[in-house]
């Protein structure tokens, strides 16, 4: 199973591919020294295999790693990925 990952930067999206099909995507929006992440998508057939955790996973290192920027968990699964991993709440802003 080939895993790929990609900041799909025009069409403002972290995405997930697993042997070549989109499985997995987290949608943002830059405002200024923000991040938000309004959105978060697995496609019907892939759900229940935690891809969703992992294509936020991704984001939030890359955000981490790459910018200075601060995270706004707009939807709820982002907002619960923090939950679970209250260790990363220093990315957080309102």
């Amino acid at each position: 199973m080939a895993i790929e990952f990609r900041n799909e930067t025009d069409q403002s999206r972290y995405a997930m591919y697993v042997d070549g099909n989109l499985v997995s995507v987290a949608d943002y929006r830059i405002n200024g020294d923000s991040i938000a992440f309004p959105h978060t998508y697995t496609v019907p057939t892939f759900r229940g295999k935690g891809y969703a955790a992992d294509v936020v996973g991704f984001a939030i290192d890359d955000v981490e790693e790459n910018s200075a920027r601060r995270v706004v968990p707009m939807c709820w699964y982002v907002g619960k990925w923090f939950d679970e991993h209250p260790d990363r709440a220093g990315l957080l802003t309102r």
